[in-house]
């Protein structure tokens, strides 16, 4: 189970964090309520007209004139009206509230991913993410409108009707609102235990989009490999545990309805009974009798209800769940109080007593690291694969914070600056790049939004990128695919470093920028990334050691630290781990 799964809450404190949603709409929740209680009122008035013309017409025959029978129609059809009205807002705008609310709370959920660090990302499947800020607040909707509606609604008829019928017969209506206890007794436990059902099945839901998303962004892995059959039978392991989830709340949802059926007859057969025996002995009078069983089949009717309602309360309660999870995942890299806007650097960048192990496995890193980068220098970062090159880096623009120690900007602490005024003066290019699902104009114009088609042609040219963008057939306006997956890795690469160029960050971070590149493409990215580096503070973590022959230093960093440091030609002449690196890149040409 991944760690966004791992806090529960009870029904009361999900119920208490999602009040403050109705804030905003409160006079459109009275006003639901409000029609909630007239159409309640027109329900309950049908009972006392049944009883006045049954009683006046068994007791005086000729006191029951049409002119009464039309008026207490006349009263009855102005109620419906009424409650059609009500009905109507109830509907509508009762649904739109909860509408709303579930936009509101989508937002939310959404705002707070933003801020949350890779250490989340790299512990919570997206497709579990998706589920909860999509699926699961679909069901919030329902909830919000209804289930203050619901509540109320039964509250009231219970309660007038409880006042009404101990008015007629005190007897039967005790015996009567004996059996509404146990029922509600009975109905609340199976409800508990359909609430940890719907919560397994969210759950596996979650896991099942995400293997889904795994296996079709990975398609052509699967294909290359011919592992279809694989991927047949881990989605057929998913969905079979799902379905096993999901007959278990079927059978706990027939549970419920079959005890409430029970509860019903239960209910029928003791005034059919009593009431019966009363009428007999002339406890009651049969309008009387009349009235209590149009007043139970509206209790049962209503029992039945909220029953029904039951499994869109657990839905609605289980999303408000599942969004708490998100809501109350801490976000540990924020602005410090008093923090300030980042003013244009000069870009020296200095590592003090730095130290850093990732939060989620306590993984040690690197300790007591010191480091300083000139303004303007361009510094390359070698070494083995898990020496910390890349985590470095991720300190700079504070994607993760150090453990210990501290990284300055021109003498400044980096937690003293605004994360978003610190990532605006610093750009970077990786290896991996993400273009999103857009034009290429859209993805360059990502690098600083509201920028014209001229600045954003103008940083494609810097970028070498002009050319290849203009041989296609919608230039600029070409739709790149998810992900990117119409153009080429060096096609991808320039474009990425066009969204740089147009942003203008005087640091710069090229992380294995063309590792992954052909010698062709690798040279025509070598060269915009050159033509990126002038000027500016440059961090270069590079595989192929061609690539950084010309830096100003570079940097070895094993687990030990940085063990060795200087000029390509100081390097080689040390004989050390970068000389070796050099040789065993020579010898794989």
């Amino acid at each position: 189970m991944n760690s966004i799964d791992t806090k529960k809450y009870s029904t009361k404190e999900l119920i208490r964090r999602f009040l403050p949603y109705y804030k905003k709409y409160r006079f459109t929740m009275y006003m639901d309520l409000l029609c909630a209680s007239l159409t309640t009122v027109c329900e309950m008035v049908l009972p006392l007209i049944m009883r006045y013309i049954t009683n006046q017409g068994i007791a005086d025959a000729a006191k029951l004139s049409v002119r009464v029978i039309v008026t207490m129609c006349l009263i009855y059809l102005t109620l419906r009206i009424i409650d059609c009205m009500a009905a109507y807002y109830m509907a509508h705008t009762g649904h739109i509230m909860g509408a709303k609310i579930e936009t509101d709370m989508r937002r939310d959920a959404f705002d707070h991913l933003l801020q949350l660090s890779d250490t989340y990302y790299n512990n919570t499947k997206i497709g579990q993410i998706m589920g909860r800020i999509t699926n699961d607040l679909f069901d919030v909707t329902e909830f919000a409108h209804h289930c203050p509606e619901e509540f109320f609604i039964a509250a009231i008829k219970i309660l007038v009707s409880f006042f009404i019928l101990i008015r007629i017969n005190v007897p039967l209506t005790i015996l009567l609102f004996t059996i509404v206890p146990l029922m509600a007794v009975c109905c609340l436990t199976l409800n508990a235990r359909q609430k940890g059902a719907f919560r397994k099945q969210r759950q596996q839901i979650g896991e099942l989009n995400a293997g889904i998303e795994d296996s079709l962004l990975g398609q052509k892995v699967v294909k290359a490999f011919t592992n279809e059959d694989s991927e047949k039978e881990k989605f057929e392991q998913g969905n079979m545990k799902f379905f096993t989830i999901k007959r278990l709340t079927y059978r706990l949802m027939a549970d419920f309805q079959i005890s409430v059926r029970a509860f019903d007859g239960l209910m029928y057969a003791a005034v059919l009974l009593a009431g019966g025996i009363f009428v007999v002995k002339g406890y009651i009078l049969a309008g009387d009798l009349v009235a209590y069983m149009l007043y139970i089949t509206t209790l049962i009717a209503t029992i039945r209800k909220i029953i029904e309602f039951g499994e869109q309360f657990q839905r609605g309660i289980t999303g408000i769940e599942r969004f708490l999870q998100i809501m109350d995942t801490d976000i540990e890299i924020f602005d410090e109080p008093d923090a300030v806007k980042m003013p244009v650097p000069k870009g020296e960048i200095t590592f003090e007593n730095v130290s850093f192990e990732y939060p989620d496995d306590h993984n040690q890193v690197f300790r007591n690291l010191n480091l300083t980068i000139r303004e303007g220098e361009k510094v390359a970062i070698v070494g083995p694969s898990g020496g910390g090159k890349t985590t470095l880096c991720n300190l700079i623009p504070r994607f993760y914070d150090v453990t210990e120690g501290k990284i300055l900007i021109d003498g400044e602490d980096i937690k003293h600056y605004t994360l978003k005024s610190l990532r605006q003066n610093i750009g970077m290019v990786q290896q991996d790049v993400y273009l999103f699902s857009g034009t290429i104009a859209e993805n360059i114009a990502y690098g600083k939004p509201g920028s014209s088609r001229e600045e954003i042609e103008n940083a494609a040219k810097r970028a070498g990128a002009h050319d290849f963008i203009m041989a296609l057939k919608n230039g600029y306006d070409t739709y790149v695919g998810e992900r990117g997956v119409k153009l080429s890795g060096g096609q991808k690469q320039r474009i990425s470093i066009a969204r740089v160029f147009l942003k203008n960050p005087p640091i710069i971070i090229l992380d294995e920028a063309t590792s992954a590149l052909d010698n062709e493409s690798e040279y025509e990215v070598a060269k915009s990334l050159g033509e990126l580096s002038v000027g500016r503070t440059t961090v270069t973590i590079a595989h192929r050691l061609s690539s950084i022959r010309n830096s100003d230093r570079i940097l070895v960093l094993t687990e030990e630290g940085i063990t060795e440091e200087g000029t390509h030609e100081k390097l080689l002449a040390l004989g050390g781990i970068y000389s070796s690196f050099y040789k065993m890149a020579n010898e794989l040409k």
